[in-house]
């Protein structure tokens, strides 16, 4: 088999020319005129780059087209019908590209995409699926097209633009969507970066399968460092056996003479094989000592790249269809008796037929086939290239794109494979928009950047989160509490009011100390019981209100201590009814004076209810009311020990659940309401003579147990635990206190310390 080969430049203008010197006679060029000699092509082979060009020209004389790069955007009624590649299904390289992203957690990236229609497709098309994925991007931009024609001053301004975009970027991916000539862009941006002192070197490349490594003349030297990071799609490859050997043979004595070697070789050592020759630029001449393997791979790669494989199954699967086509022809010659034509002379347009069907295994063993849409069967690899001093870099196959295996393989990825630049200081490299949210905090969204930004905020109480980038912080499970780094949860403890921490110590000495002196006063009282200041104020009443404020007292140590169910069912009622007895027998000591008083006047009604037990009516009705109310408590929702696992975030909460919120409240209440009718009636009752009452004394021990009671309810409320059950324990000792020390002790200084005092005479004088 022959071959022609032609360099585009990237240019339509070379693609027209040499489409058209195909289909002429050699050294003439006389447009839909066969002449001479013809040269007819049995197919043509292109790059991705050129094929559309290509084909204008070539499938109006119904040539078979090959390409060894992605299809074109183009119409599969009329520019498809000739065309075949060599090429798996684009739609995997985009599969795995965001396979690629996601694994390596690379969420906030930038993207270049060719200034061209293939370019605006990706953006169009397959960038907006990726934040399904939770992919955001810092910038979408265009790849300009540098070919080897551009215009350099055109070239730097959108240098300058491309680089200052990147440079501002804080994603280190940026995925590449390029063409063939787009590395060529990438290294003047590299080296442009240089120029700025702000270098681009750090960022990882994405490239394509059809980005590609080539050189223009002024780029041969540059530095490859860039690539380093490089991570690249390719159609799957293999080395060609026998490859590198036959390149290694190539010499200067075959390249004399042979026209396209010596081109070669003097453009890759810099050379001329003759002084006289025109144009000498180079100013050297050939030693013919020259050696292949001595070009780095930044002028010439020895190794078979995933391009050259290409080409190499494309120019086999023309020569297989060749084969099938003539032997298909043979065969029918033979039937029909005809002699065996030509290969020149049959009609090559009928080869497009056997390249759709063609099934080979190449030199290297691997099936080469196409589908029904003339598509490559086959997959991607992720090459990472790896850089050299020399300009030189070699490409490490590290993971796979295999669309033939089952879905959970069909993206592999070997990470201990990739070898990351040393200036990146990560085994790991991470793109994020955000810094990873540490263990415990969690992501909160940032609503004035992308959805992929986010600000970290440490985790609340009982919370906490154990692994980084936590979208929320979880739950302490029940009886436990986040520690103070918030990213693991401890037991709480369970705690009571207890005898033997400080507080409960306090209460019970002070609930004490009271009950004795409570006790000394009835002593005295009891004592002293025919004295005229102990008779003259209801003997019987003030007995009953000491024993009463006694067992207030004592109640007080049912609140201090581990509850059980005994305690929880006492506790409450108890302190409700003697509470209550106290009260009442405040106000019936109150309310025996005034109706005295009122009954001493001429004419009144009052009379006929003195000394008719009045003051035990009352004592008694009040009790009765409030000890009905404890027995409904207890009979319906009666309290019971309970743990509160809610309240406080370090602690468990022995307590009694009251049972019913509002039965408690009805108890306070009804104590509130005898407190406030005693406090009034007392207070009306204040400008009675004090000898013979205690009237002052009682509105103003009233006030204070009002004012405790008063300041109780939201103090009660706020607090939690065991501190919540000393507020009630305070109200009830100051409260009790409050009475014993304004009604009682003016009444024990004078028995003790002013006897001269507690006699008639005195109580007389005073009186009138």
């Amino acid at each position: 088999m022959g071959v022609n080969i032609y360099n585009s430049y990237f240019s339509p203008s070379w693609i027209y020319l040499a489409s058209m010197e195909l289909l002429f006679a050699q050294n003439r060029f006389i447009p839909n005129f066969k002449c001479g000699i013809q040269n007819n092509p049995a197919a043509v082979i292109g790059g991705p780059d050129i094929y559309l060009h290509m084909a204008a020209i070539l499938d109006i004389y119904k040539i078979p087209q090959l390409t060894y790069g992605s299809a074109p955007i183009m119409d599969k009624e009329t520019q498809a019908v000739f065309f075949q590649q060599t090429f798996p299904n684009e739609s995997y390289q985009h599969k795995g590209l965001l396979q690629l992203l996601l694994y390596f957690r690379w969420i906030w990236i930038g993207v270049l995409a060719v200034k061209d229609d293939k370019g605006e497709k990706f953006v169009q098309e397959v960038l907006p699926t990726f934040p399904q994925h939770g992919i955001c991007f810092d910038f979408i931009g265009e790849f300009p097209n540098v070919a080897f024609y551009s215009d350099f001053t055109d070239v730097m301004e959108e240098t300058y633009k491309t680089h200052s975009i990147i440079a501002k970027s804080t994603a280190k991916v940026i995925v590449l969507y390029g063409a063939m000539e787009s590395m060529n862009f990438l290294k003047m941006l590299v080296q442009y970066s240089e120029v700025e002192d702000k270098s681009v070197k750090t960022k990882i490349w994405i490239m394509n399968a059809e980005m590609d490594f080539t050189s223009i003349s002024i780029q041969r030297d540059w530095d490859v460092k860039f690539l380093q990071n490089a991570l690249s799609f390719a159609v799957h490859s293999k080395e060609v056996p026998g490859f590198q050997e036959f390149l290694l043979l190539r010499n200067p004595t075959a390249a004399e003479h042979d026209g396209f070697l010596r081109n070669f070789w003097e453009h890759a050592f810099q050379c001329l094989f003759h002084s006289s020759d025109l144009g000498n630029k180079y100013g050297t001449i050939c030693t013919r000592k020259e050696k292949m393997a001595t070009l780095p791979a930044s002028v010439f790669e020895l190794s078979t790249t995933a391009h050259s494989y290409n080409v190499y199954n494309a120019v086999y699967a023309v020569a297989y269809a060749l084969e099938a086509m003539h032997s298909s022809k043979l065969k029918y010659n033979l039937i029909v008796g005809r002699r065996g034509p030509n290969l020149q002379n049959q009609q090559l347009w009928q080869l497009n037929f056997f390249l759709r069907r063609v099934s080979f295994n190449n030199s290297v063993g691997e099936k080469i086939s196409f589908d029904k849409e003339g598509e490559f069967i086959g997959g991607f690899d992720i090459n990472n290239w790896v850089t050299f001093p020399n300009r030189s870099f070699f490409r490490i196959q590290v993971g796979r794109i295999d669309p033939m295996a089952s879905p959970d393989k069909f993206f592999n990825i070997s990470e201990d494979s990739i070898m990351w630049q040393k200036s990146l200081n990560e085994a790991h490299p991470l793109s994020l928009c955000s810094d990873p949210c540490q263990t415990g905090h969690s992501k909160t969204k940032n609503e004035s950047r992308p959805f992929c930004c986010y600000d970290c905020h440490p985790c609340p109480e009982g919370k906490f989160s154990n692994k980084e980038d936590m979208e929320d912080c979880s739950h302490c499970p029940e009886g436990h509490y986040s520690n103070r780094d918030k990213d693991a949860c401890i037991p709480k403890r369970i705690t009571f009011l207890s005898y033997e921490e400080p507080l409960g110590i306090s209460l019970a000495i002070c609930a004490l100390s009271f009950s004795f002196i409570t006790a000394l006063m009835l002593g005295i009282f009891i004592k002293h019981k025919y004295t005229p200041i102990v008779k003259a104020n209801n003997r019987n009443l003030t007995y009953t209100l000491l024993v009463s404020l006694l067992l207030s007292f004592l109640c007080v140590l049912l609140f201090i201590g581990k509850p059980d169910k005994i305690v929880c069912l006492l506790r409450q009622p108890a302190f409700g009814i003697i509470f209550s007895m106290a009260v009442s027998c405040v106000l019936a000591k109150t309310f025996v004076v005034v109706l005295a008083f009122m009954a001493i006047k001429p004419g009144s009604s009052m009379r006929k209810w003195v000394g008719k037990g009045m003051d035990s009516f009352i004592v008694l009705f009040c009790c009765l009311v409030q000890t009905t109310i404890c027995i409904i408590w207890l009979a319906i929702f009666p309290p019971y020990p309970d743990f509160d696992v809610h309240s406080m975030s370090e602690e468990v909460i022995m307590e009694c659940n009251e049972g019913s919120v509002t039965m408690f409240y009805c108890v306070l209440g009804f104590m509130g309401f005898l407190a406030v009718v005693s406090f009034s009636v007392a207070f009306l009752a204040r400008k009675l003579p004090d000898t013979f009452n205690e009237a002052k004394f009682i509105t103003f021990s009233m006030l204070v147990f009002c004012t405790v009671w008063l300041c109780f309810i939201p103090t009660y409320i706020s607090t939690r635990g065991k501190y919540m059950l000393a507020v009630e324990i305070f109200s009830m000792i100051s409260s009790s206190a409050g009475l014993l020390m304004c009604i009682f002790f003016p009444k024990c200084f004078i028995i003790v310390m002013r006897p001269e005092l507690n006699n008639k005479h005195q109580l007389m004088k005073k009186t009138f």
